[in-house]
């Protein structure tokens, strides 16, 4: 399973480890990635992404997953959130046009 967040496309970063000597050594900065399930709204149900903890603050922040998936570049997405907003776009474009 790879370290990137399914929503924010957030991987990890190298930079080093500074002894009080100064000596330098390569470490990577790992992103603090959890497993969560967030509901949709406009879909009825849930979905598992493993995202970041900044991520589960953007999505708390812009009012749930359905309005955060609207604001999300597409390039960010991993394949399986693209499809969640896909699919949310398409329930979201039918339930304007009933009413």
């Amino acid at each position: 399973m790879s370290r990137v967040c399914e929503l924010t496309g957030k991987g990890p970063m190298t930079g080093n480890n500074v002894s009080h000597a100064n000596n330098k050594t390569r470490r990577r900065f790992l992103p603090n990635l959890n497993d969560v399930s967030l509901q949709s709204e406009a879909l009825g149900r849930a979905f598992k992404f493993r995202i970041s903890a900044a991520a589960l603050r953007t999505v708390d922040h812009r009012g749930g997953l359905d309005k955060f998936m609207a604001k999300a570049k597409d390039s960010e997405l991993s394949p399986n959130a693209l499809k969640v907003k896909k699919a949310i776009a398409k329930a979201s474009d039918t339930a304007e046009a009933l009413s």
